[in-house]
């Protein structure tokens, strides 16, 4: 798991004076909400090309991720958001890119990311973080290694069977 520091982050939400531009330039490590995608996605080279630019979607969590199943090619980052720390449904979008969609970009969690969570969102797809300011990273990092050892019951992202479904 990657731990993101927002001051230190290469990449950028695109905005000008009164909120977020209708229209982007094409720029690398463009940070996009999902209104702006939209808008420059036609435009925009897809991974390979010789013009391509890194990009990411920040994707609130009451939205549908098939919006952007077409998209995965040329997305290099997806930003999924708690507002909550109760509020699971980035869990499920995280896992509908990686495991339906074969997304192999970052999957980064942002917003009351909480250092119990770890696990899971490791086990649903996410390879990055942002914490909320009041978690301890060394704590998060102590978290991902708790079940490492010894497995999970259930199947997940990287092994999809459950125990009882694996061979011996």
């Amino acid at each position: 798991m990657k731990f993101i520091d927002p001051h230190h982050d290469q990449w950028r939400t695109v905005g000008g004076e009164d909120g977020p531009m209708s229209h982007p330039p094409i720029k690398s490590y463009s940070l996009l909400t999902l209104g702006q995608w939209h808008a420059v996605r036609e435009q925009w080279p897809a991974q390979g090309s010789v013009d391509y630019k890194p990009v990411g979607v920040i994707l609130p969590n009451d939205t549908d991720i098939e919006v952007l199943e077409a998209d995965t090619a040329k997305l290099a980052l997806v930003v999924l958001q708690f507002p909550k720390w109760v509020d699971g449904r980035a869990y499920s979008q995280a896992h509908i890119l990686r495991a339906r969609y074969r997304f192999t970009g970052e999957i980064r969690a942002t917003g009351e990311v909480l250092v119990d969570m770890m696990p899971l969102m490791a086990r649903s797809g996410f390879d990055a973080v942002t914490l909320r300011s009041d978690q301890d990273r060394a704590a998060a990092e102590r978290a991902l290694g708790f079940f490492a050892a010894r497995g999970h019951y259930q199947g997940d992202i990287k092994v999809t069977k459950p125990v009882f479904g694996r061979a011996a």
